[in-house]
């Protein structure tokens, strides 16, 4: 493990890989055939640092989500809502022009419960907080309504770059209700079709003027200030009051009461000897009435906290029956590719026969974080508190942990020697050679003979983990398929 290498190192333009190591690996790519701007291709693709997020708002029925299904390019189809049914995910991941970016769609839930305003300008305060750009679509059969000037004002207050989307802009005769659209004094109105695709592709050239560009993954080099943790969790599972006791005094409102949401709160806390910041996202009620819009806020709050953050606390209330939503929530977590802490809260109510059934739901419901570093705590009574910070620098440490190339392919060529991949048609795909394209968190590319089985590369990912360590991280495997090369008759 001595050559195991952690946070340190000098910048360079190859991602993570130093230059005599950068070199080296070309050459083995080379000698296996792959073509170098192939190569190329998936170190930069994997090697990226965050993506930079585009939130996309506006009043419900404008057509945002078939909007994000046009951007996304249908390989992960949004559904269709029902008002006030709700949607797992959020965020989703997109390509234009060759430059990738997040899509955070408010368009899941439009039943009118807090009232039209109130709900939108919810849903696009809590989209806004996390985007680097907006694109605000507005119906242009429609017009500007006083919905939209009131989501214009959040926009003009949020100071972040806005494309204006006029939608449902189907021919020429409707690019004279865009054109109105200058009013609302945000710029040019882009005509869109986001149903048959007319003017996405120049939105979206707008789009990429308007995003970052993803920034290099520069190795060692951290973002500065204090480690950055999200505190999520089910509505009412105790992160008020967790919050409260790590800080030692009352930082935040408790109340089980109903009420509606509010901004989340960032909360500098010294623990451990060291300051940490939590983003804490403790603030939704649940109202009977407005169960299934908490949970849409719920959701949208928990993926703003989590871009903002480095590691995730996912805080399960034990005496409960781990739930389809604390699932849902790991989830998240895992696809926002953050370090994860599993805390156990109520641990001190729980009695011998409670321990024992949580125990083995904790193996069914959440194996697919066995290697999350787990604490059992008392939110109320500050048991176990101590244990915290051991299990968050353990995850970060397990998230920004590097393996060198030689002793990655050194480890690969020792697994494919003992457990080759199963022969299928008639072939045996093999893995030829990878590397360790990034960190925050560890994301891998092996290049390979031929397509590798979801099986097989679970089988691999938990080697690694087992040789390696990576506790507290997910791990990202891509797998690069050498072409094959045409005959000459």
């Amino acid at each position: 493990m001595n050559d195991q290498i952690h946070s340190g190192g000098s910048d360079h333009e190859h991602g993570e890989l130093g230059d005599a190591e950068y070199a080296e690996f070309m050459e083995l790519a080379a000698q296996e055939g792959f073509d170098p701007e192939e190569v190329e291709g998936a170190l930069d693709e994997a090697g990226h640092g965050p993506l930079p997020v585009l939130a996309v708002v506006g009043r419900p029925n404008v057509g945002k989500s078939t909007l994000v299904n046009r951007i996304i390019g249908r390989r992960e189809a949004v559904v269709q809502d029902k008002p006030g049914v709700t949607r797992d995910r959020v965020t989703y991941e997109a390509e234009w022009a060759g430059r990738r970016f997040k899509v955070v769609d408010t368009g899941g839930w439009e039943q009118d419960v807090l009232g039209l305003d109130a709900s939108v300008a919810a849903q696009a305060e809590y989209a806004i907080e996390t985007a680097d750009a907006v694109v605000f679509v507005v119906d242009s059969t429609v017009g500007a309504t006083d919905t939209d000037e009131a989501v214009v004002k959040l926009l003009r207050r949020a100071g972040k770059p806005v494309v204006l989307c006029a939608n449902k802009v189907d021919g020429q005769s409707g690019e004279a209700d865009a054109t109105a659209l200058w009013s609302l004094g945000l710029g040019e109105p882009h005509p869109v079709s986001s149903l048959h695709g007319r003017g996405t592709g120049d939105m979206l050239d707008a789009v990429l003027e308007a995003l970052p560009e993803a920034p290099p993954q520069s190795f060692g080099t951290a973002v500065g200030g204090p480690r950055r943790i999200a505190l999520i969790g089910r509505p009412n599972v105790g992160k008020s009051s967790l919050l409260n006791k790590v800080a030692n005094e009352d930082r935040v409102v408790v109340n089980e009461l109903a009420g509606t949401t509010r901004d989340p709160v960032d909360e500098l806390i010294e623990l451990g000897g060291v300051t940490w910041k939590f983003i804490d996202t403790a603030g939704i009620r649940r109202r009977v009435h407005l169960q299934e819009g908490a949970d849409y806020y719920a959701s949208l709050r928990t993926a703003a906290a989590l871009e903002k953050a480095e590691v995730a606390v996912i805080l399960i209330d034990s005496s409960e029956t781990i739930s389809v939503q604390d699932q849902r929530i790991v989830t998240m977590a895992v696809e926002a590719g953050r370090a994860v802490v599993l805390a156990f809260n109520k641990w001190d109510t729980l009695d011998e026969e409670r321990r024992y059934y949580l125990e083995r739901e904790i193996e069914t419901e959440l194996a697919q974080v066995a290697w999350a570093p787990r604490v059992n705590v008392s939110a109320r009574t500050g048991r176990h508190m101590e244990k915290l910070v051991p299990a968050i620098e353990t995850a970060l440490d397990g998230w920004e942990t590097r393996v060198p190339t030689g002793r990655l392919n050194a480890f690969l060529g020792e697994i494919v020697a003992a457990h080759p991949h199963p022969v299928r048609g008639g072939k045996q795909p093999r893995i030829l050679f990878g590397t360790q394209a990034g960190t925050k968190p560890p994301r891998f590319v092996l290049f390979a003979s031929g397509f590798l089985e979801h099986g097989y590369r679970r089988f691999v990912e938990r080697r690694l983990r087992d040789e390696f360590g990576f506790e507290g991280t997910p791990i990202h495997i891509s797998v690069r398929v050498r072409e094959k090369r045409g005959r000459k008759k």
